[in-house]
Protein backbone atom coordinates (compact mmCIF):
# COMPACT_ATOMS: atom_id res chain seq x y z
CA UNK A 1 0.00 0.00 0.00
CA UNK A 2 1.42 3.36 -1.06
CA UNK A 3 1.67 5.99 1.62
CA UNK A 4 1.13 9.63 0.76
CA UNK A 5 3.02 12.40 2.56
CA UNK A 6 1.15 15.60 3.02
CA UNK A 7 3.03 18.55 1.41
CA UNK A 8 2.98 20.49 4.71
CA UNK A 9 4.82 17.64 6.44
CA UNK A 10 7.59 17.88 3.85
CA UNK A 11 8.29 21.52 4.74
CA UNK A 12 10.11 20.77 8.04
CA UNK A 13 12.27 18.23 6.24
CA UNK A 14 13.29 20.82 3.67
CA UNK A 15 14.05 23.33 6.40
CA UNK A 16 16.24 20.81 8.23
CA UNK A 17 18.13 19.98 5.04
CA UNK A 18 18.69 23.67 4.28
CA UNK A 19 19.85 24.24 7.83
CA UNK A 20 22.35 21.38 7.55
CA UNK A 21 23.71 22.69 4.25
CA UNK A 22 23.90 26.44 4.86
CA UNK A 23 24.42 26.91 8.58
CA UNK A 24 27.86 25.23 8.73
CA UNK A 25 28.96 27.53 5.91
CA UNK A 26 27.75 30.59 7.80
CA UNK A 27 29.34 29.36 11.02
CA UNK A 28 32.64 28.83 9.21
CA UNK A 29 32.79 32.48 8.13
CA UNK A 30 35.13 34.80 9.99
CA UNK A 31 33.42 37.60 11.90
CA UNK A 32 34.47 41.15 12.69
CA UNK A 33 32.47 43.38 15.03
CA UNK A 34 33.30 47.07 14.85
CA UNK A 35 33.14 49.63 17.63
CA UNK A 36 29.92 51.04 16.16
CA UNK A 37 28.27 47.61 16.33
CA UNK A 38 28.53 46.73 12.63
CA UNK A 39 29.21 43.05 11.83
CA UNK A 40 31.21 41.84 8.84
CA UNK A 41 31.20 38.18 7.78
CA UNK A 42 33.78 36.84 5.35
CA UNK A 43 37.31 35.49 5.23
CA UNK A 44 40.06 37.48 6.92
CA UNK A 45 43.01 37.56 4.54
CA UNK A 46 45.55 39.56 6.53
CA UNK A 47 46.52 42.21 9.04
CA UNK A 48 49.16 44.74 8.03
CA UNK A 49 49.93 48.44 8.45
CA UNK A 50 47.04 48.93 10.85
CA UNK A 51 44.49 47.49 8.42
CA UNK A 52 42.52 44.23 8.55
CA UNK A 53 41.54 42.93 5.09
CA UNK A 54 38.53 40.66 4.73
CA UNK A 55 37.12 38.99 1.62
CA UNK A 56 33.33 39.16 1.52
CA UNK A 57 30.70 37.77 -0.82
CA UNK A 58 28.66 40.98 -0.83
CA UNK A 59 31.36 43.65 -1.31
CA UNK A 60 34.58 41.96 -2.41
CA UNK A 61 37.67 42.85 -0.40
CA UNK A 62 37.16 45.30 2.46
CA UNK A 63 39.86 47.17 4.37
CA UNK A 64 38.97 47.75 8.03
CA UNK A 65 41.04 50.04 10.24
CA UNK A 66 42.53 47.96 13.04
CA UNK A 67 41.67 50.56 15.68
CA UNK A 68 37.96 50.26 14.79
CA UNK A 69 37.77 46.53 15.60
CA UNK A 70 35.92 45.60 18.81
CA UNK A 71 36.05 41.82 18.40
CA UNK A 72 37.20 39.36 15.78
CA UNK A 73 36.99 35.61 15.28
CA UNK A 74 38.82 33.67 12.58
CA UNK A 75 39.08 29.88 12.55
CA UNK A 76 42.14 29.43 10.32
CA UNK A 77 45.63 28.81 11.81
CA UNK A 78 47.73 31.95 11.63
CA UNK A 79 51.23 33.33 12.35
CA UNK A 80 51.28 36.67 14.18
CA UNK A 81 54.11 39.16 14.63
CA UNK A 82 53.74 41.68 17.45
CA UNK A 83 55.12 45.22 17.59
CA UNK A 84 57.96 44.11 19.91
CA UNK A 85 59.11 41.49 17.38
CA UNK A 86 57.53 38.46 19.10
CA UNK A 87 56.31 35.84 16.60
CA UNK A 88 53.64 33.32 17.61
CA UNK A 89 51.73 30.57 15.82
CA UNK A 90 48.07 30.48 16.81
CA UNK A 91 45.33 27.97 15.96
CA UNK A 92 43.00 30.91 15.30
CA UNK A 93 42.87 34.70 15.47
CA UNK A 94 40.70 35.98 18.31
CA UNK A 95 40.04 39.51 19.52
CA UNK A 96 37.67 40.45 22.32
CA UNK A 97 37.17 43.93 23.74
CA UNK A 98 39.93 45.33 21.49
CA UNK A 99 42.37 42.83 23.04
CA UNK A 100 44.30 40.16 21.16
CA UNK A 101 43.94 36.74 22.83
CA UNK A 102 46.82 34.24 22.50
CA UNK A 103 46.46 30.58 23.48
CA UNK A 104 49.63 28.91 22.17
CA UNK A 105 51.70 29.79 25.24
CA UNK A 106 54.69 30.91 23.14
CA UNK A 107 54.28 34.63 23.96
CA UNK A 108 55.19 36.28 27.31
CA UNK A 109 51.51 37.14 27.88
CA UNK A 110 48.14 35.81 26.81
CA UNK A 111 46.48 39.20 26.24
CA UNK A 112 47.77 42.19 24.24
CA UNK A 113 46.13 45.41 23.07
CA UNK A 114 45.08 44.90 19.44
CA UNK A 115 47.32 47.82 18.46
CA UNK A 116 50.32 45.60 19.35
CA UNK A 117 49.54 43.27 16.43
CA UNK A 118 51.90 44.38 13.66
CA UNK A 119 51.31 41.85 10.89
CA UNK A 120 49.77 38.44 10.24
CA UNK A 121 51.53 35.71 8.27
CA UNK A 122 54.72 37.81 7.92
CA UNK A 123 56.98 37.46 4.90
CA UNK A 124 60.36 35.72 5.35
CA UNK A 125 62.31 39.00 5.48
CA UNK A 126 60.03 40.20 8.29
CA UNK A 127 61.17 37.15 10.27
CA UNK A 128 64.83 38.01 9.74
CA UNK A 129 65.28 35.67 6.77
CA UNK A 130 66.97 37.40 3.82
CA UNK A 131 65.84 40.52 1.97
CA UNK A 132 62.70 41.82 0.32
CA UNK A 133 63.48 43.03 -3.22
CA UNK A 134 61.34 45.75 -4.70
CA UNK A 135 62.08 47.50 -7.95
CA UNK A 136 60.78 49.71 -10.70
CA UNK A 137 61.83 50.32 -14.30
CA UNK A 138 60.18 52.90 -16.54
CA UNK A 139 60.55 54.62 -19.88
CA UNK A 140 59.13 57.81 -21.37
CA UNK A 141 59.51 57.86 -25.17
CA UNK A 142 58.34 60.49 -27.61
CA UNK A 143 58.86 60.49 -31.40
CA UNK A 144 57.49 63.30 -33.55
CA UNK A 145 57.89 63.67 -37.33
CA UNK A 146 56.83 66.61 -39.53
CA UNK A 147 57.93 70.22 -39.51
CA UNK A 148 59.93 69.37 -36.40
CA UNK A 149 61.56 65.98 -35.82
CA UNK A 150 61.72 65.23 -32.10
CA UNK A 151 63.05 62.18 -30.27
CA UNK A 152 62.93 61.98 -26.47
CA UNK A 153 63.94 59.17 -24.13
CA UNK A 154 63.71 59.27 -20.34
CA UNK A 155 64.53 56.21 -18.25
CA UNK A 156 64.49 55.24 -14.56
CA UNK A 157 65.68 52.05 -12.86
CA UNK A 158 65.34 51.68 -9.09
CA UNK A 159 66.01 48.71 -6.82
CA UNK A 160 65.59 48.46 -3.02
CA UNK A 161 66.70 45.46 -0.93
CA UNK A 162 65.32 45.59 2.61
CA UNK A 163 65.89 43.40 5.68
CA UNK A 164 65.09 43.93 9.34
CA UNK A 165 68.59 45.30 9.94
CA UNK A 166 69.57 47.20 6.81
CA UNK A 167 68.61 48.45 3.35
CA UNK A 168 70.39 48.84 -0.01
CA UNK A 169 69.19 51.27 -2.69
CA UNK A 170 70.38 51.61 -6.29
CA UNK A 171 68.85 54.17 -8.65
CA UNK A 172 69.79 55.22 -12.20
CA UNK A 173 67.90 57.76 -14.31
CA UNK A 174 68.68 59.71 -17.44
CA UNK A 175 67.42 61.72 -20.39
CA UNK A 176 68.36 61.95 -24.07
CA UNK A 177 66.45 64.44 -26.26
CA UNK A 178 67.02 65.44 -29.87
CA UNK A 179 65.28 67.99 -32.12
CA UNK A 180 65.95 68.02 -35.88
CA UNK A 181 68.92 65.71 -35.29
CA UNK A 182 70.46 68.18 -32.82
CA UNK A 183 70.74 67.07 -29.19
CA UNK A 184 69.24 69.40 -26.59
CA UNK A 185 69.36 67.16 -23.52
CA UNK A 186 71.85 64.51 -22.46
CA UNK A 187 72.20 63.64 -18.79
CA UNK A 188 72.22 60.80 -16.28
CA UNK A 189 72.43 60.31 -12.53
CA UNK A 190 73.38 57.22 -10.51
CA UNK A 191 72.82 56.89 -6.77
CA UNK A 192 73.78 54.14 -4.33
CA UNK A 193 72.82 54.07 -0.63
CA UNK A 194 73.27 51.82 2.38
CA UNK A 195 71.09 52.22 5.50
CA UNK A 196 71.60 50.54 8.87
CA UNK A 197 68.61 50.60 11.22
CA UNK A 198 68.99 51.48 14.88
CA UNK A 199 66.54 51.06 17.74
CA UNK A 200 63.30 52.89 17.03
CA UNK A 201 62.82 55.02 13.90
CA UNK A 202 66.46 56.16 13.52
CA UNK A 203 69.04 54.81 11.07
CA UNK A 204 72.42 55.81 9.74
CA UNK A 205 73.80 55.40 6.26
CA UNK A 206 76.28 56.22 3.54
CA UNK A 207 75.45 57.39 0.04
CA UNK A 208 77.41 57.94 -3.16
CA UNK A 209 76.23 59.60 -6.35
CA UNK A 210 77.57 60.45 -9.81
CA UNK A 211 75.98 62.86 -12.29
CA UNK A 212 76.57 64.00 -15.87
CA UNK A 213 74.75 66.81 -17.70
CA UNK A 214 76.22 68.00 -20.99
CA UNK A 215 73.92 71.01 -21.37
CA UNK A 216 74.60 72.24 -17.82
CA UNK A 217 78.37 72.22 -18.50
CA UNK A 218 78.73 69.28 -16.07
CA UNK A 219 81.20 66.61 -17.18
CA UNK A 220 81.00 64.73 -13.87
CA UNK A 221 79.86 65.53 -10.35
CA UNK A 222 80.25 62.91 -7.67
CA UNK A 223 79.78 62.99 -3.94
CA UNK A 224 80.05 60.59 -1.03
CA UNK A 225 79.26 60.93 2.65
CA UNK A 226 77.49 59.66 5.77
CA UNK A 227 74.11 60.72 7.13
CA UNK A 228 71.62 60.11 9.90
CA UNK A 229 67.98 59.43 9.02
CA UNK A 230 64.60 59.05 10.62
CA UNK A 231 61.68 56.95 9.39
CA UNK A 232 58.73 59.04 10.54
CA UNK A 233 56.08 56.75 9.06
CA UNK A 234 56.09 53.56 6.99
CA UNK A 235 52.44 52.92 6.21
CA UNK A 236 50.64 53.05 2.84
CA UNK A 237 48.69 56.14 3.85
CA UNK A 238 51.95 57.98 4.56
CA UNK A 239 55.53 56.82 4.12
CA UNK A 240 57.91 59.59 5.19
CA UNK A 241 61.64 59.64 5.86
CA UNK A 242 64.24 62.41 6.09
CA UNK A 243 68.05 62.39 6.18
CA UNK A 244 70.79 64.92 6.87
CA UNK A 245 74.57 64.50 6.70
CA UNK A 246 77.89 65.67 5.30
CA UNK A 247 79.43 65.03 1.87
CA UNK A 248 82.60 65.47 -0.09
CA UNK A 249 81.73 66.88 -3.53
CA UNK A 250 83.93 66.90 -6.63
CA UNK A 251 82.77 68.75 -9.76
CA UNK A 252 84.43 68.56 -13.19
CA UNK A 253 82.99 71.03 -15.69
CA UNK A 254 83.29 71.04 -19.45
CA UNK A 255 84.15 74.75 -19.69
CA UNK A 256 84.00 76.24 -16.19
CA UNK A 257 86.69 75.78 -13.55
CA UNK A 258 86.64 72.47 -11.67
CA UNK A 259 86.13 72.46 -7.91
CA UNK A 260 85.75 70.24 -4.88
CA UNK A 261 84.36 71.07 -1.45
CA UNK A 262 82.81 69.81 1.75
CA UNK A 263 79.08 70.22 1.97
CA UNK A 264 75.94 69.40 3.87
CA UNK A 265 73.30 67.29 2.19
CA UNK A 266 69.74 66.36 3.01
CA UNK A 267 66.89 64.40 1.50
CA UNK A 268 63.15 63.91 2.00
CA UNK A 269 61.22 60.92 0.64
CA UNK A 270 57.43 60.76 0.95
CA UNK A 271 54.58 58.79 -0.62
CA UNK A 272 50.88 58.21 0.04
CA UNK A 273 47.98 56.12 -1.27
CA UNK A 274 45.50 58.78 -0.10
CA UNK A 275 43.77 59.02 -3.48
CA UNK A 276 43.24 55.26 -3.80
CA UNK A 277 44.82 51.98 -2.69
CA UNK A 278 46.24 51.42 -6.19
CA UNK A 279 47.62 54.91 -6.94
CA UNK A 280 50.45 56.75 -5.19
CA UNK A 281 51.40 60.35 -4.68
CA UNK A 282 55.14 60.76 -4.17
CA UNK A 283 57.79 63.38 -3.53
CA UNK A 284 61.58 63.04 -3.60
CA UNK A 285 63.83 65.94 -2.66
CA UNK A 286 67.60 66.19 -2.26
CA UNK A 287 69.85 69.14 -1.56
CA UNK A 288 73.55 69.95 -1.24
CA UNK A 289 74.91 73.11 0.39
CA UNK A 290 78.50 74.17 -0.32
CA UNK A 291 80.06 74.97 3.07
CA UNK A 292 82.97 76.80 1.40
CA UNK A 293 80.66 79.12 -0.54
CA UNK A 294 77.39 79.57 1.33
CA UNK A 295 75.60 80.98 -1.74
CA UNK A 296 76.22 77.76 -3.70
CA UNK A 297 73.33 75.29 -3.35
CA UNK A 298 71.95 72.40 -5.42
CA UNK A 299 68.27 71.43 -5.12
CA UNK A 300 66.45 68.58 -6.89
CA UNK A 301 62.72 67.89 -6.55
CA UNK A 302 60.49 65.24 -8.14
CA UNK A 303 56.72 65.21 -7.55
CA UNK A 304 54.34 62.80 -9.22
CA UNK A 305 51.31 60.55 -9.25
CA UNK A 306 51.59 56.90 -10.28
CA UNK A 307 48.60 54.70 -11.09
CA UNK A 308 48.09 51.12 -12.32
CA UNK A 309 47.43 50.31 -15.97
CA UNK A 310 47.41 46.50 -16.14
CA UNK A 311 49.14 43.64 -14.35
CA UNK A 312 52.34 45.16 -12.82
CA UNK A 313 52.50 47.93 -15.42
CA UNK A 314 51.82 51.44 -14.18
CA UNK A 315 51.85 54.99 -15.48
CA UNK A 316 53.06 58.18 -13.81
CA UNK A 317 52.82 61.92 -14.38
CA UNK A 318 55.78 63.86 -12.95
CA UNK A 319 57.19 67.32 -12.43
CA UNK A 320 60.98 67.61 -12.09
CA UNK A 321 62.73 70.73 -10.80
CA UNK A 322 66.54 71.03 -10.73
CA UNK A 323 68.23 74.14 -9.34
CA UNK A 324 71.99 74.81 -9.26
CA UNK A 325 73.14 78.27 -8.17
CA UNK A 326 76.74 77.53 -9.15
CA UNK A 327 76.20 77.29 -12.93
CA UNK A 328 77.98 79.71 -15.28
CA UNK A 329 76.09 83.02 -15.84
CA UNK A 330 75.10 82.14 -19.41
CA UNK A 331 73.13 79.08 -18.20
CA UNK A 332 69.76 78.98 -16.48
CA UNK A 333 69.94 78.02 -12.81
CA UNK A 334 66.57 76.23 -12.90
CA UNK A 335 65.61 73.32 -15.13
CA UNK A 336 61.96 72.23 -15.31
CA UNK A 337 60.59 69.08 -16.89
CA UNK A 338 57.12 67.57 -17.17
CA UNK A 339 56.81 63.97 -18.25
CA UNK A 340 54.52 60.99 -18.44
CA UNK A 341 56.17 57.60 -18.17
CA UNK A 342 55.13 53.95 -18.26
CA UNK A 343 56.89 51.43 -16.04
CA UNK A 344 56.96 47.95 -14.56
CA UNK A 345 57.13 47.32 -10.81
CA UNK A 346 58.04 44.19 -8.90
Amino acid sequence: MNRLIHPLRAVPVAVVLAFCVFVPTALAADEIVLKNGSRILGTITGVRDGVVTVETEFAGTLAVQQNQVESLNSSAPIVLKLADGTVVEEPALRVEGQSLLLTSGSAPATTYPLTELAVSNPQPWELGQGYRWKGHASLAIEMQRGNTDTDELDYVLENVWRSLEDRFTLRVDGENDETNQVKNAENWTALGKYDRFLEGPLYWGVNASAEYDKFSDLDLRYYVGPYIGRQFSERPLLTLSAEVGGVYVNEDFIAAEDQDYLGMNWSVDASSNYISDESQLYLKHTGIWNLDQAEDVILNLTMGLSFPLMFNIDGAAEILLEYDSGLPPELENLDQAYRFRVGYSW
